[in-house]
């Protein structure tokens, strides 16, 4: 028996739609939802354990997101042609969703719980994860998990001026924006995107155009529950509280705290001094009060510390490390640090510390993206690593983490605008976070732009970035804001808000809001002191490097690039490769070919100039192309009984036969009178020979002809020779190894005065012509 199917439709208002749907698939699930837009179709699931861990105090959350090769008709890729790891664009839409939906949990829901969305079928023109979040949310409306808040999560596009919800692929690439939006009805939750230089104010009219959409898609969450039958919230245990304990950990600690907040030290410092107070708050109990309520004393001491912190900020505008709120920690940069690699800066802000190192390769370096939703390469991309020792800690290595994939792809977006499109080379930026102590990834950014400047990659314009916090109360209505926040700032506020840019526009952002409610007054304040602190530390990074290099380093490899008729493409590979590896390995350079609209797009890159120009002239050479009439210097290369074998000059490696007639007006008996080996002169090309159908140079043509002596004895015939037939007559039938034959009309000539067939020479018989005839230029 087919179930019951519950629908509900989302109207984008351009006559495009989204339909969600529930009761077909996934049952067993907590709840489970089908979301359609298109030919998309994505699965959202749910499952929470009925019981929380011992000893599990946080909310351990999976969000995992996986595009199904099936949905777009095809095989993975690999030997076991299976869906393995996830890719780095599953990794950020999973990161997309788990931002959103983490902070609207119970605070003292601990139960593991699980949410899965699979892209079931694609569409090309439908970009499947600005639908995950809606899965999410909708899933989570659907089970009896306690998760109240609903949200959604919407791609917002400009495009010529007028902003657009989900765009297609064609349409976000005209687009100057591409913000990922996440909120509930009531307040933003998660911004992050890039843009094209646009104002704050033009972000902020994003993110309410953005909004308003994701309220229509909660309203149809909240029909579709209605409909299906919104379940009752399911009990859980709570945690154990004493207020007893509560008070007195307060009273042992709070002023403590508050007063350490205030003494503006360094972190280790800090840290220790805070440790102090634990260990002073944990001695005013009792041993056996320490076994049963260890717990709820450190939890309260936490808190306790957090509220004092949050307090002096508030109260006094001053922060952990004495800064005011609006105030950047000092800032030391150096670039050319490492000498061998192609570009590299150290950038220092504070306590963090990032080294971005820069490579410079061709195509054949490209990294390729093989996914069902989205196939292609990037030109541009950055890799970001944050090993243990950068905060002092010894943990174990597990690869890359989700964490990293995320602020690498952050700070990638955030400079890949400012590549200009001519640049020729494929660039790789790894940034190695040396010191962390509050927003690693701007600091990414900015070294990422100083490397790229002393690679010699001329950027547009430099890239900075700012992280900015946000402290409220909501009991009293005040707010901060911070610029340039600490980790611990970070950890306790209520706002991650990273912002990068140009002089003149934002270029990248990402937005975690930990509260509800947050007003865009708050947001806009935000935005207006970010971009003061962005201007403020990118003239910084001026004063180190103001421009890009001209030009590379010397131990950088140089790239040229042109083009061949696609005729000869094969002509430079070679037979199996041949030709081109051992012009690699003879100029120690790397040359790679990529057909594009039938032509050869040749890139040879290299340390070596002059291997680089003996591959380009190894190029002109197969595929030069005398042009009839021009003149080429050649030079002689060898010496036969005819002729002269020459080489171009200008293509070594081209050859042609020079034939003895063609060295002189007058009767040349050996080739070696003329001409010797090694000797350089001009040609000029004649073009095909339409007797022989070869092509023909000549160096008399290039020398006046000599006016004939009527007087002159006639050369005596040698042995072989045909008798020749009247003079006059050949003067009208032209050389035969040159220039154009005048014929005339045969008609328009005296049968009289034609020459008998026998007496005619024969082109087939004639070994070696005569140099007593005259010859056509």
């Amino acid at each position: 028996m087919i179930p019951q199917v519950f629908t509900e439709v989302i109207d984008l208002g351009d006559g495009r739609s989204i339909s969600i749907e529930t009761g077909k698939l996934a049952k067993q699930a907590d709840g489970s939802v089908v979301i359609r837009m298109g030919d998309t179709m994505l699965l959202g699931t749910v499952v929470s354990a009925r019981k929380a861990s011992p000893g599990v105090d946080f909310l351990p959350l999976t969000v995992d997101y996986r595009e199904k090769f099936a949905s777009a008709g095809r095989f993975p890729g690999g030997f076991f042609k299976r869906e393995a790891r996830p890719s780095d664009k599953e990794v950020l839409t999973m990161r997309l969703v788990d931002r959103v939906l983490r902070p609207l949990f119970p605070d003292d829901y601990h139960a593991e719980t699980q949410v899965m969305i699979q892209l079931m079928s694609h569409d090309e023109e439908v970009m499947p994860d600005a639908l995950a979040g809606l899965a999410a949310s909708t899933a989570l409306a659907l089970s009896d998990i306690p998760f109240e808040t609903l949200i959604s999560e919407v791609r917002v596009g400009r495009i010529n001026g007028e902003f657009v919800i989900n765009p297609s692929p064609t349409q976000l690439a005209e687009s100057d924006i591409d913000m990922m939006i996440g909120a509930s009805e009531d307040s933003v939750a998660m911004v992050e995107g890039e843009m094209k230089e646009i104002s704050e104010a033009e972000m902020v009219q994003a993110i309410k155009f953005a909004h308003d959409a994701i309220k229509v898609q909660i309203a149809a969450q909240k029909r579709l529950q209605a409909a299906f039958g919104k379940k009752e919230i399911r009990s859980y245990d709570e945690e154990a509280t004493n207020e007893e304990v509560e008070a007195k950990v307060r009273s042992l600690a709070y002023d403590k705290c508050y007063a350490i907040a205030q003494e503006g030290t360094g972190k280790a410092e800090r840290g220790e001094k805070f440790a102090e107070v634990k260990d002073e708050v944990k001695a005013g109990f009792s041993e056996e009060e320490q076994l049963e309520f260890g717990d709820l004393i450190s939890k309260y001491f936490k808190s306790t510390q957090k509220e004092a912190v949050r307090n002096v900020i508030l109260d006094l505008g001053l922060r952990l490390d004495g800064r005011k709120t609006d105030e950047i920690r000092p800032i030391w940069c150096e670039v050319d640090y490492l000498p061998s690699v192609h570009g590299s800066a150290l950038f220092t802000r504070g306590e963090t510390q990032a080294l971005a190192t820069v490579t410079l390769g061709t195509s054949r370096e490209a990294n390729i993206i093989d996914a069902p939703s989205e196939q292609g390469e990037e030109r541009f991309y950055l890799h970001y690593n944050f090993p243990p020792f950068s905060t002092g800690e010894a943990k174990p290595l597990r690869g890359t983490s989700r964490r990293e994939v995320g602020h690498g792809n952050l700070a990638q977006r955030a400079l890949k605008n400012m590549i200009p499109d001519e640049n020729p080379y494929t660039i790789r930026i790894v940034s190695e976070v040396l010191e962390s102590n509050g927003s690693s990834s701007m600091a990414t950014v900015c070294a990422g732009t100083l490397a790229l400047m002393d690679a010699g990659v001329q950027m547009t314009k430099p890239v900075s970035g700012i992280a900015m916090g946000l402290i409220s109360d909501d009991k009293t209505g005040r707010w901060a804001v911070l610029s340039d926040i600490l980790g611990d700032e970070d950890h306790l506020g209520d706002m991650d808000f990273k912002v990068t840019g140009t002089a003149d526009g934002i270029t990248a952002c990402q937005m975690d809001i930990k509260i509800e409610g947050l007003n865009y007054e708050i947001m806009e304040k935000a935005l207006d002191q970010a971009r003061a602190g962005r201007l403020h530390i990118l003239g910084k990074l001026i004063e180190t490097q103001a421009a890009p290099r001209e030009n590379v380093k010397p131990k950088a490899p140089k790239i040229i690039m042109t083009t061949i008729p696609g005729a000869f493409i094969g002509a430079l590979i070679g037979p199996g490769g041949k030709v081109i590896q051992e012009l690699q390995k003879l100029t120690k350079t790397t040359i790679v070919i990529n057909e594009v609209n039938e032509e050869g797009v040749v890139e040879i890159l290299g340390t070596d100039q002059e291997g680089i120009d003996t591959v380009l002239r190894k190029i002109d050479s197969l595929t030069f192309k005398p042009v009839i009439g021009d003149s080429y210097k050649v030079k002689v290369v060898k010496i036969m009984d005819f002729g002269a074998v020459v080489e171009y000059q200008d293509a070594p490696g081209n050859e042609i036969l020079l034939h003895v007639s063609e060295l002189a007006w007058e009767r040349t008996e050996n080739v070696t009178d003329l001409v010797n080996m090694g000797d350089e002169f001009e040609v000029k090309y004649m073009g095909i020979d339409p007797k022989t159908r070869k092509e023909r140079v000549s160096k008399k043509a290039l020398t006046p002809r000599p006016p004939r002596d009527e007087n002159a004895p006639r050369p005596e015939r040698r042995d072989g020779d045909r008798p020749r037939g009247d003079r006059n007559d050949r003067n009208d039938r032209g050389s035969r190894y040159g220039g154009d034959r005048n014929r005339g009309d045969r008609n328009d000539r005296p049968r009289e005065n034609r020459e008998p067939r026998e007496n005619r020479e024969s082109d087939s018989n004639q070994s070696e012509p005569s140099n007593d005839a005259p010859q056509g230029e």
